[in-house]
Formats: structure tokens, C-alpha cells, sequence
């Protein structure tokens, strides 16, 4: 989930951790080979616009605010000058509440337009606390897999408010993300707007689900895939993309099998059970195994009716999964996709 070399940081960074482990042991098991058609449509891309819409005109931060931190701690804001945002998904928030202006720095994850000449405060996937320092911030927001822990303490003990959120991991985080976000930052009205914005736009991507009068949904598989460390998952109840699969008309296969986790190893036996009639993946996922040959030579991709028709699914690794304000272009981008719109 969503953010470029692993599951980003917003839902699915909490996974981070043990993905790394997976990377070092497991081993993809099962058997099958590449499977093509004659009239084998080519995989669809992502039609998400890499940059962000801020509201017009930009808000006046009215501080200080004192806000709940998802760890607890009491959080005292009285500057959002200087805004150093953790993650991809809480940078895109404060941008599009037209603050951009005040963000300094980013992390990995945030790879969108306007976010893309700040200075990074990460190294890999981890919070430099120097470097985070080192810019003077008024305001941190982090989640709760932001880390190290050690980073987050160094950072806090300097003195610096910082905000602990809580990833996101369905559709209805979206709107709670957007007003902590914009009540941190003393703009709640901005955030009230905003909020509203993002759900019409949500509602009207839905209506544009065609209507199927035999009841069938197509059903979708999420893989991700990283295959410079040989990690080949298969997304479970807690991925993060059940809830945008049905928001756009379709079946998690992954959580009507049952897998509870977040994600597991892939196996032929998994696949088959799933037979999914397409695949979800990250654009960086896919390109990481050699676009789709590549992903149709993972043991049991091929014996799948997503892999006999070699349809497959992608979404730019850093929106995917963020369920920010782009959330409604996420959703257009997986329904054209899904029902032959692209």
C-alpha cells in the first residue's frame, strides 16, 4: 500500500516490518508457467494524475489548536509554518488543504508533483531525526508505523509537536484523516470543505460502476509483488484494498477466501481457490517482475482466469492506497480499468 519500493506507509506501511522478514525467507512455491492468448489485451496503467488539487484560496492556520495524538499524547500546535509530513498519504492531505506552501520536507512515499523537489527526511523506509531537526519544523505528523521508535522520541524530546495518526485502511478513513489533519493544522473549515469535495467526488466516480443484470462482480486479486527481493504476496482482508475493490463494484478475492492477515505468501493452491478474473497490482510491482510476462511466470498466476486473459489491474504505488483526496481518482482509474473504460 499505499510509495515507491514497498507497501506504502499509509495502509498498508504498517506492514513494512514484516514484509523485510518475508523478503529474507520466503520462498514462492506451487507450478505453472506463462499463459497467453491470441487476442490478450495489454495491461491497463493508472490514469491518476501524479499531482494534487489544493482548495482555493489557501487558508489562515487559526492556532494554537491542542489535539489527541493516536498514541495518546497531548499535541499543543502553535505554528504550522514549517509542516513536515511522514508519509506520502499526509503530505497529499495537508497540500490539498492548500497548504503546501508550509510543507518543507517529505518522505519517500510522497511522489507527487508538488511534493517531489522537497528534501527527504527519510533513509530507505526509516525518520531521519536529523534530518527532520535539521529543517527547523513547527509541526511533525506521523502514523503510527512511522518509525524508528527512537526517531520519533529524539524528535519529540526536541521539543518539536508531533502528531500521531492512524493509517488508513478503508473508505471511511478518509474524511476522519482529512479533519485530523486540518484540525492539527488549525483549519477546520478547510477541512470541512475538503471533506465535502472528496466525498461528492467518491459518490460520483461510484455511480460510473455499469450495471450488470446477472449480479456477477468481477472478482480481483491484489498482489504485491517486489521482485528485486523476491516478495509475492497476496492481499488478505486487512491489505487495505478490499474496501476500494467494492467501492468499485468488484469482490476482494483475497478476503472472500478468508485470509484474515494483511498479506500472505502466494502459492498455486491460493490462486486457484481465488480464481480471480483479474489482478490488482502497483505500477512499481509489476515493473519490478517484468511488467506482465513476468507476473504471468509466478507459479500460478497463469492457471487463474486473470492470468489466461492476462488482465491486469494497475495503480500508481503512491495512490493506491492512500485513501487521501485522490481517493475518487483511485476508484475512476480501477472502474475504467476493471470494465473495459480504459
Amino acid at each position: 500500500m499505499p510509495s515507491c519500493l514497498r507497501p506504502p506507509r499509509h495502509p498498508a506501511s504498517r506492514l513494512v516490518t514484516a514484509l523485510a522478514a518475508l523478503a529474507l525467507t520466503l520462498a514462492v512455491t506451487g507450478c505453472g508457467g506463462a499463459a497467453t492468448r491470441a487476442n490478450s489485451p495489454a495491461p491497463t496503467v493508472s490514469s491518476v494524475p501524479d499531482r494534487v488539487e489544493p482548495l482555493t484560496p489557501a487558508p489562515a492556520p487559526a492556532l494554537p489548536v491542542t489535539v489527541t495524538s493516536a498514541d495518546g499524547t497531548e499535541v499543543t500546535v502553535t505554528s504550522a509554518e514549517r509542516v513536515i509530513p511522514l508519509t506520502g498519504s499526509l503530505n497529499e492531505i495537508v497540500q490539498t488543504l492548500g497548504l503546501g506552501n508550509r510543507v518543507v520536507a517529505r518522505d519517500i512515499t510522497a511522489t507527487f508533483e508538488q511534493a517531489t523537489k522537497l528534501p527527504v527526511v527519510t533513509r530507505g523506509h526509516d525518520v531521519s531525526a536529523e534530518s527532520v531537526l535539521s529543517l527547523r519544523p513547527t509541526l511533525v505528523l506521523a502514523e503510527t508505523t512511522s518509525g524508528p521508535a527512537e526517531a520519533i522520541r529524539q524528535i519529540r524530546d526536541a521539543g518539536i509537536p508531533l502528531l500521531v495518526i492512524t493509517p488508513a485502511k478503508s473508505l471511511d478513513d478518509v474524511p476522519k484523516r482529512i479533519e485530523t489533519v486540518a484540525g492539527a493544522l488549525g483549519v477546520r473549515d478547510a477541512g470541512a470543505r475538503l471533506k465535502q469535495r472528496t466525498a461528492e467526488r467518491i459518490a460520483a466516480a461510484r455511480k460510473d460502476i455499469p450495471g450488470d443484470t446477472s449480479g456477477k462482480k468481477p472478482r480481483v486479486a491484489f498482489l504485491y509483488l517486489r521482485g528485486s527481493a523476491s516478495v509475492y504476496l497476496l492481499g488478505g482482508s486487512d491489505s487495505g484494498a478490499a474496501s476500494l475493490l467494492e467501492a468499485a463494484g468488484a469482490v476482494d478475492t483475497g478476503k472472500e477466501s478468508g485470509l484474515g492477515k494483511d498479506f500472505t505468501p502466494i502459492t498455486s493452491e491460493a490462486l486457484a481457490a481465488a480464481a480471480p478474473d483479474a489482478i490488482l497490482v502497483m505500477s512499481k510491482g509489476l515493473e519490478s517482475v517484468g511488467g506482465l510476462d513476468g507476473l504471468v511466470k509466478i507459479p500460478g498466476v497463469a492457471q487463474t482466469p486473470a492470468g489466461m486473459d492476462r488482465r491486469v489491474v494497475s495503480v500508481d504505488d503512491g495512490v493506491l492506497l492512500n485513501y487521501g483526496p485522490r481517493t475518487d481518482q483511485v476508484l475512476t482509474s480501477l472502474i475504467d480499468q476493471l470494465y473495459g473504460k480504459a
